[in-house]
């Protein structure tokens, strides 16, 4: 084990560590599972802003001490955790969001992920461009290029599977990059210098059009890394951007290439009433292409969010411009986009208090 992923020798693993190990699973019980269905039913109203819920509304009973069990192994183990069986019979999209909202209240600070400074994404297919300047890969049923979302710690929530694929694919950034300083150490040394990545015309009023970072960085003997291949060759059409070298693209392709083999990569075919948690400082992911039913009712649907948790560690400076801060347990993250007014700057502020946080400020 290098010095440098000594903090993290649990999120060094190959898939047959994670096929070996199922310690990364957590089955909920029939009366965990029972115990927040009744919770969800009893406090929703569709009328209601998921801002106008109280953290104190939720109370996760004997399903917390699995949830916060997952939370922990995806946060500072493995990286990865996938809880089953959350309660989805006789259970509305809008009910199953409110679940996946009030879980992610338990986690820390929900962030914003994009234009429309939404707090809470569907993941499913409206038809978008994947590939466009603008394009988000969560609105499309596009195969996706291995990347990292926005935010210290994400959740999705399954309440329906496609008729056939979307498969989801996760793989160490720990391990692909010591394979990479095997491998190509010029390239792994090519690693540590700026990339620059596109911020798709969701940038908020103090932020660029784009931005530069690593895709791997180190701060207190722990690897970060940064990686979204659509994005970097979207801010190529920047004529201020840096044009790509051979050897930038020759890193791109290794690195797509060894984070797709076989023994570092663990395919998940998520299920209703799977909830996948990840940690976005060290695990990349991905998602095969998909064929969705006819049907609305059946067509493939998660809920996504974005999560800063009160026991987040220090980040390399170089995240700062994204994350607009680096100081650990702050809330940071997130994609503020164009609409992140008074509201979500008082539920911020109100969540932040409850969980003993500060707010990040982009200086």
């Amino acid at each position: 084990m290098d010095t440098f992923c000594e903090n993290q020798a649990l999120a060094s693993w190959t898939t047959a560590d994670l096929n070996a190990d199922k310690s990364w699973v957590f089955p909920l019980t029939a009366k965990e599972s029972s115990h927040l269905r009744e919770m969800v039913l009893a406090a929703f109203n569709p009328d209601r802003d998921l801002f106008e819920y109280d953290f104190a509304e939720f109370d996760l009973g004997p399903a917390e001490k699995t949830l916060k069990k997952a939370i922990q192994q995806a946060h500072h183990g493995r990286g990865v955790a996938l809880v089953k069986n959350l309660p989805r019979h006789n259970i509305s999209e809008d009910q199953f969001k409110l679940l996946n909202w009030a879980i992610g209240l338990h986690i820390g600070v929900p962030r914003p992920q994009g234009k429309a400074s939404q707090y809470i994404s569907p993941v499913r297919d409206v038809g978008v461009d994947y590939r466009a300047a603008s394009g988000r890969g969560y609105s499309s049923n596009a195969k996706l290029d291995f990347h990292v979302d926005g935010a210290d710690v994400a959740t999705l929530g399954c309440y329906n599977s496609a008729k056939s694929g979307g498969s989801t694919m996760f793989t160490s950034g720990v391990t692909a990059f010591q394979a990479l300083k095997v491998e190509r150490p010029d390239l792994a040394e090519l690693a540590e210098t700026d990339f620059y990545f596109s911020r798709q015309n969701e940038e908020a009023d103090d932020e660029g059009p784009y931005y530069g970072q690593p895709l791997i960085d180190f701060c207190n003997g722990r690897l970060f890394a940064k990686w979204n291949r659509n994005r970097v060759q979207s801010a190529q059409r920047f004529e201020t951007v840096p044009r790509l070298s051979d050897n930038q693209r020759a890193a791109m392709d290794v690195m797509d290439d060894i984070l797709r083999r076989p023994e570092y990569m663990l395919t998940l075919n998520l299920q209703p009433g799977d909830l996948q948690i990840f940690n976005n400082h060290c695990m990349l992911h991905s998602r095969t292409d998909y064929e969705d039913f006819a049907e609305p009712e059946k067509k493939r649907l998660l809920w996504r969010l974005w999560i800063a948790p009160p026991d987040s560690p220090e980040l390399p400076q170089s995240w700062g411009d994204f994350y607009r801060s680096t100081v650990p347990g702050t809330v940071r993250g997130g994609i503020r986009g164009h609409n992140h007014g008074n509201k979500e700057q008082m539920f911020d502020a109100k969540h932040a208090a409850v969980l003993g946080m500060s707010i990040a400020n982009k200086s």
